[in-house]
Protein backbone atom coordinates (compact mmCIF):
# COMPACT_ATOMS: atom_id res chain seq x y z
CA UNK A 1 0.00 0.00 0.00
CA UNK A 2 1.60 3.12 -0.75
CA UNK A 3 2.21 6.09 1.74
CA UNK A 4 0.71 9.46 0.48
CA UNK A 5 2.19 11.70 3.29
CA UNK A 6 4.47 10.87 6.21
CA UNK A 7 4.89 13.44 9.10
CA UNK A 8 7.80 12.38 11.83
CA UNK A 9 8.15 14.68 15.06
CA UNK A 10 7.06 17.40 12.98
CA UNK A 11 6.56 20.96 14.91
CA UNK A 12 5.36 24.23 13.97
CA UNK A 13 6.67 27.25 16.22
CA UNK A 14 5.40 30.47 15.04
CA UNK A 15 5.91 33.99 16.85
CA UNK A 16 6.78 32.01 20.23
CA UNK A 17 3.81 29.68 20.03
CA UNK A 18 3.67 26.20 19.20
CA UNK A 19 1.38 25.45 16.46
CA UNK A 20 1.94 21.50 15.96
CA UNK A 21 4.52 19.49 18.69
CA UNK A 22 5.98 16.44 17.42
CA UNK A 23 3.24 14.80 15.10
CA UNK A 24 3.52 11.27 13.77
CA UNK A 25 1.36 10.78 11.50
CA UNK A 26 0.67 8.33 8.17
CA UNK A 27 -1.73 8.59 5.44
CA UNK A 28 -1.92 5.58 2.75
CA UNK A 29 -3.73 5.99 -0.52
CA UNK A 30 -6.85 4.22 0.54
CA UNK A 31 -7.26 6.02 3.62
CA UNK A 32 -9.85 8.58 4.01
CA UNK A 33 -9.25 10.43 7.57
CA UNK A 34 -11.24 13.03 9.58
CA UNK A 35 -8.94 15.43 12.07
CA UNK A 36 -10.93 16.50 15.13
CA UNK A 37 -10.33 18.96 17.59
CA UNK A 38 -11.70 22.09 19.09
CA UNK A 39 -10.65 25.32 18.24
CA UNK A 40 -6.80 26.40 18.57
CA UNK A 41 -6.06 22.38 18.43
CA UNK A 42 -3.42 22.64 15.18
CA UNK A 43 -5.86 21.62 12.79
CA UNK A 44 -5.88 23.77 9.65
CA UNK A 45 -1.96 24.20 10.25
CA UNK A 46 -1.53 20.54 10.24
CA UNK A 47 -3.36 20.65 6.61
CA UNK A 48 -1.21 23.60 5.54
CA UNK A 49 1.42 20.89 5.90
CA UNK A 50 0.03 18.60 3.38
CA UNK A 51 -0.76 21.23 1.43
CA UNK A 52 2.93 22.33 0.88
CA UNK A 53 1.89 25.52 1.84
CA UNK A 54 3.83 25.59 5.40
CA UNK A 55 7.28 23.35 6.51
CA UNK A 56 7.68 22.21 9.60
CA UNK A 57 10.04 23.77 11.94
CA UNK A 58 11.63 20.72 12.97
CA UNK A 59 10.94 16.87 12.16
CA UNK A 60 10.08 15.83 8.97
CA UNK A 61 7.55 15.51 6.22
CA UNK A 62 7.03 13.59 3.26
CA UNK A 63 4.24 14.32 1.13
CA UNK A 64 3.41 11.96 -2.48
CA UNK A 65 7.29 10.59 -2.05
CA UNK A 66 8.45 14.44 -1.77
CA UNK A 67 10.32 15.68 1.43
CA UNK A 68 9.26 19.49 2.36
CA UNK A 69 12.03 21.83 2.29
CA UNK A 70 13.78 19.74 -0.65
CA UNK A 71 11.38 19.79 -3.52
CA UNK A 72 9.86 22.73 -5.24
CA UNK A 73 6.24 23.00 -3.95
CA UNK A 74 5.17 24.27 -7.23
CA UNK A 75 5.39 21.32 -8.86
CA UNK A 76 4.09 19.34 -5.78
CA UNK A 77 0.79 21.37 -5.12
CA UNK A 78 -0.97 20.75 -8.61
CA UNK A 79 -0.70 16.47 -7.58
CA UNK A 80 -2.93 18.33 -4.21
CA UNK A 81 -6.35 19.22 -4.34
CA UNK A 82 -7.54 21.80 -1.66
CA UNK A 83 -10.75 23.61 -0.50
CA UNK A 84 -10.62 26.03 2.59
CA UNK A 85 -12.03 29.57 3.17
CA UNK A 86 -9.32 31.13 2.68
CA UNK A 87 -8.87 29.48 -0.69
CA UNK A 88 -12.53 30.37 -1.95
CA UNK A 89 -12.64 34.17 -0.82
CA UNK A 90 -9.74 34.22 -3.55
CA UNK A 91 -12.20 33.11 -6.39
CA UNK A 92 -13.08 36.19 -8.21
CA UNK A 93 -16.92 36.82 -7.53
CA UNK A 94 -17.70 37.71 -11.09
CA UNK A 95 -16.05 34.29 -12.69
CA UNK A 96 -18.19 32.30 -14.26
CA UNK A 97 -18.67 28.32 -12.04
CA UNK A 98 -17.09 26.82 -15.27
CA UNK A 99 -14.13 28.72 -15.63
CA UNK A 100 -13.77 28.62 -11.74
CA UNK A 101 -13.50 24.55 -12.18
CA UNK A 102 -11.64 24.39 -15.32
CA UNK A 103 -9.17 27.09 -14.24
CA UNK A 104 -7.67 24.89 -12.38
CA UNK A 105 -5.93 23.03 -14.41
CA UNK A 106 -3.59 26.12 -14.47
CA UNK A 107 -3.83 26.69 -10.70
CA UNK A 108 -4.87 30.08 -11.24
CA UNK A 109 -7.75 32.05 -10.16
CA UNK A 110 -9.79 33.56 -12.44
CA UNK A 111 -9.44 32.98 -16.55
CA UNK A 112 -7.07 35.45 -18.20
CA UNK A 113 -5.21 33.95 -21.64
CA UNK A 114 -4.83 30.08 -20.77
CA UNK A 115 -5.57 27.84 -23.64
CA UNK A 116 -7.54 24.43 -22.59
CA UNK A 117 -8.02 21.22 -24.70
CA UNK A 118 -11.33 20.12 -24.87
CA UNK A 119 -10.73 17.53 -22.92
CA UNK A 120 -10.21 20.07 -19.82
CA UNK A 121 -13.65 21.49 -20.62
CA UNK A 122 -15.40 17.57 -20.45
CA UNK A 123 -13.36 16.94 -17.07
CA UNK A 124 -14.83 20.05 -15.35
CA UNK A 125 -18.40 19.35 -16.74
CA UNK A 126 -18.07 16.08 -15.52
CA UNK A 127 -17.26 16.90 -11.87
CA UNK A 128 -19.98 19.42 -11.82
CA UNK A 129 -22.23 17.33 -12.41
CA UNK A 130 -21.06 14.66 -9.55
CA UNK A 131 -20.93 17.68 -7.54
CA UNK A 132 -23.98 18.55 -8.91
CA UNK A 133 -23.76 22.15 -9.77
CA UNK A 134 -23.75 21.37 -13.68
CA UNK A 135 -26.62 23.37 -13.67
CA UNK A 136 -24.52 26.38 -12.22
CA UNK A 137 -22.11 26.57 -14.90
CA UNK A 138 -22.95 30.00 -16.55
CA UNK A 139 -23.59 31.22 -13.30
CA UNK A 140 -21.00 34.05 -11.39
CA UNK A 141 -19.19 32.43 -8.20
CA UNK A 142 -20.70 35.86 -6.58
CA UNK A 143 -24.41 34.50 -6.66
CA UNK A 144 -24.28 30.97 -5.59
CA UNK A 145 -25.43 30.31 -2.14
CA UNK A 146 -23.01 28.72 0.29
CA UNK A 147 -23.23 25.39 0.40
CA UNK A 148 -22.98 25.63 -4.18
CA UNK A 149 -19.84 27.37 -3.52
CA UNK A 150 -18.82 24.84 -1.35
CA UNK A 151 -19.54 22.18 -4.13
CA UNK A 152 -17.79 24.27 -6.80
CA UNK A 153 -14.38 24.47 -4.68
CA UNK A 154 -14.64 20.74 -4.78
CA UNK A 155 -15.13 20.15 -8.05
CA UNK A 156 -12.28 22.71 -8.50
CA UNK A 157 -10.05 20.57 -5.95
CA UNK A 158 -10.54 17.13 -7.95
CA UNK A 159 -10.17 18.96 -11.78
CA UNK A 160 -6.64 17.78 -11.73
CA UNK A 161 -6.90 14.23 -10.47
CA UNK A 162 -5.04 14.77 -7.37
CA UNK A 163 -3.43 12.17 -5.33
CA UNK A 164 -4.55 13.59 -2.01
CA UNK A 165 -7.83 15.63 -1.46
CA UNK A 166 -7.56 18.10 1.41
CA UNK A 167 -10.64 19.52 2.57
CA UNK A 168 -11.12 22.10 5.40
CA UNK A 169 -14.21 22.51 7.45
CA UNK A 170 -16.21 21.72 4.12
CA UNK A 171 -19.39 22.20 5.77
CA UNK A 172 -18.87 25.18 8.21
CA UNK A 173 -21.68 27.70 7.79
CA UNK A 174 -24.07 25.51 5.97
CA UNK A 175 -27.65 25.42 7.22
CA UNK A 176 -29.31 22.03 7.95
CA UNK A 177 -30.48 21.01 4.54
CA UNK A 178 -27.00 22.46 2.93
CA UNK A 179 -24.98 20.13 5.29
CA UNK A 180 -26.79 17.35 4.95
CA UNK A 181 -26.61 17.54 1.73
CA UNK A 182 -23.08 18.52 0.95
CA UNK A 183 -21.84 15.33 3.57
CA UNK A 184 -24.07 13.30 1.87
CA UNK A 185 -22.32 13.93 -1.81
CA UNK A 186 -18.76 13.64 0.25
CA UNK A 187 -20.02 10.04 1.58
CA UNK A 188 -20.39 9.36 -2.25
CA UNK A 189 -16.75 10.58 -2.83
CA UNK A 190 -15.21 8.72 0.06
CA UNK A 191 -16.61 5.37 -0.46
CA UNK A 192 -15.42 5.84 -4.31
CA UNK A 193 -12.24 3.36 -4.36
CA UNK A 194 -11.11 5.76 -7.64
CA UNK A 195 -11.33 8.77 -5.42
CA UNK A 196 -8.01 10.28 -3.81
CA UNK A 197 -6.74 9.95 -0.17
CA UNK A 198 -8.73 12.15 1.59
CA UNK A 199 -8.62 14.16 4.35
CA UNK A 200 -11.12 16.43 5.98
CA UNK A 201 -10.96 18.82 9.19
CA UNK A 202 -14.32 19.47 11.09
CA UNK A 203 -15.25 20.63 14.88
CA UNK A 204 -18.18 18.47 14.81
CA UNK A 205 -18.51 14.82 14.22
CA UNK A 206 -22.28 15.53 12.81
CA UNK A 207 -20.51 16.71 9.31
CA UNK A 208 -18.54 13.24 9.35
CA UNK A 209 -19.61 11.50 5.83
CA UNK A 210 -20.13 7.83 5.58
CA UNK A 211 -16.70 6.47 3.84
CA UNK A 212 -14.01 8.30 6.93
CA UNK A 213 -12.02 5.12 7.63
CA UNK A 214 -10.01 6.99 10.10
CA UNK A 215 -9.70 9.76 12.78
CA UNK A 216 -6.80 11.66 14.40
CA UNK A 217 -8.25 13.37 17.54
CA UNK A 218 -5.80 16.52 18.21
CA UNK A 219 -5.56 19.06 21.30
CA UNK A 220 -2.91 21.75 21.42
CA UNK A 221 -0.92 20.70 18.78
CA UNK A 222 -0.71 17.30 20.13
CA UNK A 223 -2.10 13.94 18.57
CA UNK A 224 -4.23 12.41 20.84
CA UNK A 225 -5.06 9.12 19.11
CA UNK A 226 -5.45 8.49 15.78
CA UNK A 227 -6.42 5.48 13.91
CA UNK A 228 -9.11 3.27 12.85
CA UNK A 229 -12.83 5.37 12.94
CA UNK A 230 -14.49 2.93 15.32
CA UNK A 231 -11.62 2.83 17.83
CA UNK A 232 -10.50 6.21 17.61
CA UNK A 233 -14.84 8.23 18.16
CA UNK A 234 -15.66 6.75 21.43
CA UNK A 235 -17.26 8.81 23.76
CA UNK A 236 -13.96 8.32 26.30
CA UNK A 237 -11.64 9.69 23.73
CA UNK A 238 -13.58 12.55 22.61
CA UNK A 239 -14.25 13.76 25.98
CA UNK A 240 -10.35 13.67 26.70
CA UNK A 241 -10.35 15.94 23.64
CA UNK A 242 -12.52 18.83 24.45
CA UNK A 243 -12.23 18.24 28.38
CA UNK A 244 -16.06 17.97 28.50
CA UNK A 245 -18.63 14.85 29.21
CA UNK A 246 -19.37 13.51 25.52
CA UNK A 247 -21.49 10.74 24.76
CA UNK A 248 -20.94 9.37 20.85
CA UNK A 249 -23.64 7.35 18.63
CA UNK A 250 -23.25 5.92 15.57
CA UNK A 251 -26.22 5.22 12.89
CA UNK A 252 -25.99 4.23 9.39
CA UNK A 253 -22.40 5.14 9.03
CA UNK A 254 -23.45 8.93 10.22
CA UNK A 255 -21.80 10.19 13.94
CA UNK A 256 -23.11 12.36 16.29
CA UNK A 257 -22.52 13.17 19.99
CA UNK A 258 -24.09 15.14 22.93
CA UNK A 259 -23.60 16.03 26.20
CA UNK A 260 -23.05 13.01 28.57
CA UNK A 261 -26.63 13.15 30.90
Amino acid sequence: MAVVAELAGVSIVRGGATLLDGVDWRVDETDRWVIIGPNGAGKTTLLQILAAQLHPSSGMAEVLGEVLGAVDVFELRPRIGVTSAALADRIPRSERVADVVVSAAYAVMGRWRESYEQADFERAVSLMNQLRVGHLAYRTFGTLSEGERKRVQIARALMTDPELLLLDEPAAGLDLAGRESLVSTLGELCSDPDAPATVLVTHHVEEIPAGITHALLLKQGRVLHAGPIDEVLTAEKLSETFEFGLEVSRINGRWSARARA
